[in-house]
């Protein structure tokens, strides 16, 4: 199928069949009645994404426990020593990286606060423009951007990881040769607000269950109704 297909109708539609394939998304149950309820949750799951990329979960978390466990405060992480803030971080890989884009995330948010370590600021501006802040830090791209502001926030932004792109292409949601960038920008334009996150998780769970890299399991009813990849009989 084109891309050109995929109308507003037709996602809302893929929503009900992955719900019915898998189960209703419930955002209390994930994130909480409140995650701005905390000022200091938004930051957190800003370094905690950045530990996040390009890694299993399981490491991000052991990074995760490592880093809040050695460091008081924000402060002490933004004013570490970079080696030892790596060397803290390093079962989450590129640990080099990290320890900086973190130093620099910090770094930022603090400058544009004043001095607290808080991304209510965010809370107010339109979504394109608190996206756009967050990708102005080098190392956050728009993945990471749009976890913070989707899932702390609300804001209807796709975090498309791995598996939202891969599931998303072989759907022709988006082209095949589209950057991660450009199914960013397409998948916002296509999904329905209020559908953003619960389509987010539910793509996940298919690339997980069904869809995977590899060895795609394609005899289920989601994907003989949108799919059409090589995988599919």
């Amino acid at each position: 199928m084109s891309t050109q297909t995929w109308t507003q109708a037709r996602v809302r539609a893929l929503h009900d069949d992955l719900v019915n394939l898998y189960e209703p998304v419930d955002r209390e149950t994930e994130h909480g009645a409140d995650p701005t309820a905390n000022p200091g949750e938004g930051v957190r799951q800003l370094v905690t994404t950045i530990l996040s990329q390009n890694v299993a979960d399981e490491n991000t978390s052991r990074a995760a426990a490592a880093l809040f466990n050695r460091y008081a405060d924000f402060a002490a992480i933004e004013a570490a020593d970079h080696d030892e803030l790596a060397e803290t971080i390093r079962v989450a890989g590129l640990a080099d990286q990290k320890a900086a884009r973190i130093q620099r995330a910090l770094s930022a948010v603090r400058e544009e606060t004043g001095g607290a370590y808080s991304l209510a600021f965010l809370d107010a501006m339109a979504t394109d423009g608190a996206k756009a802040w967050l990708t102005d830090i080098k190392g956050v791209g728009p993945k990471t951007a749009s976890v913070v502001l989707n899932f702390h926030f609300g804001k209807p932004t796709m975090a498309v990881d791995t598996h939202v792109e891969r599931v998303s292409k072989r759907f022709e949601l988006v082209p095949e040769s589209a950057s991660n960038a450009a199914a960013h920008d397409r998948l916002d334009e296509i999904v329905p607000d209020e559908l953003i996150y619960p389509l987010h998780v539910l793509l996940i769970r298919h690339g997980r269950t069904h869809c995977s890299a590899r060895d795609a399991d394609c005899a289920n009813p989601v994907c003989e109704t949108y799919c059409d990849c090589n995988f599919c009989p």
